[in-house]
């Protein structure tokens, strides 16, 4: 998985091969299974009336088993987005000059909540705090930047938005029909494709730092800059897609409802990076740099 806040969890990763091996293949024994397997032995110690009160109770739902839902996680995922835009909103109108402290806040926190075996959802908060104030002075930054082409900085940054929605709309489309799947070869070549994006990025930074790569955008300028860019939005739109295989995997494993928490962060992880992306676009197109 390229996710680490999904490959590097216990309950949204792959299937370890620790269970018991059936016709060659290794099953991973689901949340709940250990507590049923020694459910069913205390169940036969139970007398005849306390089973007919179990065959005549109503069946038990995910909310009554405190097991994640699709819900849980569209309701996270869209507080932590509200509280993102607000924050953001506030940095760019009273404290854009702060989004180096977010910036660098938002990436420990990222780190932290990435690899921590349980979510905190006061650190999940905090790193989206942080993310809004990176956000919005980043925002008004390239803008700014931008605004020579005679566009306004607002009106780039509402098409960065609507583009970003549209993207998150079209991944959530190819996933739930099927047009794209998740399979070892999709994983590898979306692995190979976000490193060698990372090592081109972490160039064009040291060579803009040396002065070597002038201008804004470094090695980013241009036509260049924009079919980089466009490669990086399909990267993150199908980083999307895996994130959203992950979840999945998570609901129908059963996996405690307290896990809500990273999937929502994780989404916020990958639709902060796809909006830098296509702001990242828009500002080189309509600067002309």
């Amino acid at each position: 998985m390229t996710n680490p806040v999904f490959s590097k969890s216990d309950v949204f990763g792959e299937p370890r091969r620790t269970g018991a091996v059936r016709g060659g293949t290794a099953t991973a024994p689901q949340y709940g299974q250990t507590a049923y397997q020694a459910g069913t032995m205390g169940a036969q110690a139970a007398d005849a009336a306390t089973l007919e009160n179990m065959y005549g109770a109503p069946s038990a739902t995910t909310a009554d088993t405190k097991r994640l839902t699709y819900d849980d996680v569209i309701i996270k995922t869209g507080g932590l987005l509200a509280l993102l835009i607000v924050v953001a909103a506030a940095t760019w109108n009273f404290a854009p000059g702060l989004w180096p402290i977010g910036m660098i806040v938002g990436l420990v926190l990222g780190l932290v909540n990435a690899f921590k075996k349980k979510p905190s959802p006061a650190l999940i908060v905090a790193y989206t705090v942080a993310e809004g104030v990176f956000l919005g002075g980043i925002s008004l930054l390239f803008g700014s930047m931008a605004a020579v082409g005679g566009t306004a900085p607002s009106v780039i940054v509402l098409q960065a938005i609507v583009a970003t929605m549209a993207t998150f709309a079209a991944a959530l489309f190819l996933f739930k029909s099927g047009k794209v799947r998740v399979t070892p070869k999709f994983t590898r070549w979306l692995l190979v494709g976000m490193v060698g994006y990372l090592a081109f990025s972490l160039v064009n930074v040291v060579l803009m730092w040396t002065g070597v790569a002038g201008g804004e955008w470094g090695l980013r300028s241009g036509p260049i800059g924009i079919i980089v860019g466009l490669v990086a939005v399909g990267l993150a739109a199908f980083s999307l897609i895996m994130d959203f295989d992950s979840i999945k995997r998570g609901v129908e494993q059963g996996v405690p409802a307290q896990y809500a928490w990273s999937a929502a962060f994780g989404l916020i992880v990958t639709l902060v990076w796809l909006y830098l992306e296509i702001l990242r676009i828009i500002a080189i197109f309509n600067s002309g740099d």
